[in-house]
């Protein structure tokens, strides 16, 4: 699963995909409607690869909160968002039973389940890690285009 590019932006419903960046900010595509915007560079955006859930221990990146989403449901939808507040507080227990409950607020549970659910629909979840490239593939990939141009 890649939230690289995917963005939540204040104040715009859903989700967006990063499709192209401009001098004054970037376009994104509504993963809703699939209309496309402009945001400006004054706009408050998330990419979803930077937001992390709050545990006792330590944060979690959100990919890896999804991902145990898609590990429980076997890829399948998460229940909806719009369930009242005990269910969905008793679902992310179990999906993450270390969460600080202090600082992870229903309407932040709200918004990783409507998310997963966006992102599921359009076939871009899944239980598998992502494969992490090694070192030397990297390395050797960076020549090769240097040594394209």
């Amino acid at each position: 699963m890649n939230l690289e590019k995917i963005l939540a932006i204040s104040g715009k419903p859903g989700l967006y995909a990063l499709k192209l960046q401009t001098r004054t900010g970037f376009v994104a595509e509504s993963m809703i409607d699939g209309k496309k915007i402009t945001v400006g560079l004054r706009s408050n955006v998330s990419l979803l690869s930077e937001i992390s859930i709050y545990t006792i221990e330590k944060e979690k990146p959100l990919a890896e909160v999804m991902r145990a989403i898609a590990t429980k449901e076997d890829n399948g939808p998460a229940p909806s968002h719009k369930e009242d507040n005990a269910t969905l507080v008793t679902y992310f227990k179990e999906i993450l039973p270390n969460y600080d409950e202090d600082r992870v607020y229903v309407s932040d549970i709200k918004k990783v389940l409507n998310w997963y659910n966006m992102l599921q629909a359009r076939g871009l979840v899944s239980k598998e890690a992502p494969v992490a490239k090694a070192k030397e593939e990297v390395v050797a990939e960076e020549i090769t285009a240097e040594e394209a141009k």
